[in-house]
């Protein structure tokens, strides 16, 4: 039997995790026919078909899926070996990938991500954002971004220092139309967006003030499950929005949105860098973290 090649190892391991030939054609710059052709003589040297693809869907096989669960962590060391080598160099070279949710992606980008690959020109940043928890080991990241208290057990966090906070906003034309709400009950008596989890159930509004806590299942005639989405409706009057504040504060500095129940939504912890403590981090990854803490710090002082 022919020995596999490096390439057609990640390849395999590429069409895994992405779920689709485009997308893992993508990550890898390669066009989605060459990446066929690269599976192809893959399953043909191993003598088994590692996946089940239409024109509509991709899934593992069986085998394939044995044959994942073995060959990721090894190419994951693999890796981790050649970047050790490439620790000798004085200047982090590579790529990291980051798995965040869209909110905490927004987050970092600047000045954490934006700063760091000024700092470091021979750094790639890799971000991936999904709502779902991922395990980020075995999907291929170098590191996650998640609200604090969402950080798997098993992993190392690290602070970026900053507090996460909810705004509750409409538009001055929504509230000359609308009472403003004093207390979080009001809000069942006015259209919400609401808000659209990746398992498909519906979030309950959170809110706190002098111990008490209340969740609201509030109600609107609008579902959305991005933030952005969300900041165009209420700025188009639709309705009251329940937003992380860095996503909405630049429209409430400048009165384009009125916040309402300020007292009610209290910093809690927020978001963190995490990674798994059993593999020895790359050059890159150091570097990163490095820089997280650096200015975590400085926004602290």
């Amino acid at each position: 039997m022919e020995q596999a090649s490096l390439k057609e190892l990640e390849a395999a391991v590429a069409i895994a995790r992405r779920g689709t030939f485009r997308a893992a054609s993508i990550d890898l710059g390669i066009s989605t026919t060459a990446l066929s052709h690269t599976i192809g003589r893959l399953e043909s040297a191993l003598g088994v078909r590692l996946f089940n693809r239409t024109t509509r869907s991709v899934s593992l096989t069986d085998a394939g899926r044995l044959f994942i669960q073995h060959v990721a962590p090894s190419l994951q060391d693999l890796h981790a070996a050649l970047e050790t080598v490439r620790e000798q160099r004085e200047t982090p070279s590579g790529t990291i990938r980051i798995n965040a949710a869209p909110f905490a992606a927004r987050a970092i980008i600047s000045p954490l991500v934006l700063e760091f690959v000024r700092r470091y020109p021979d750094m790639n940043v890799d971000i991936v954002t999904e709502g779902r928890m991922i395990d980020i080991v075995r999907d291929g990241f170098d590191l996650g971004v998640r609200v604090a208290g969402l950080v798997p057990s098993d992993m190392i966090a690290v602070s970026l220092g900053r507090p996460q906070r909810h705004a509750v906003v409409g538009s001055p034309a929504y509230f000359e139309r609308h009472c403003v709400p004093v207390v979080p009950p009001d809000l069942l008596t006015h259209k919400c967006i609401r808000v659209r989890l990746p398992d498909g159930s519906t979030y309950r509004w959170r809110f706190e003030k002098d111990g008490e806590q209340v969740q609201i299942d509030v109600e609107g005639q609008i579902s959305l499950d991005e933030a952005s989405l969300t900041r165009a409706a209420v700025l188009a009057g639709a309705g009251i929005g329940y937003l992380f504040e860095q996503d909405i504060l630049p429209e409430i500095k400048t009165g384009r949105v009125i916040r309402v129940l300020e007292d009610w939504t209290p910093p809690y912890p927020g978001l963190c860098l995490y990674y798994p403590g059993r593999r020895n981090l790359s050059a890159g990854v150091r570097a990163f973290l490095e820089l997280a803490s650096e200015l975590a710090r400085r926004d602290s002082d």
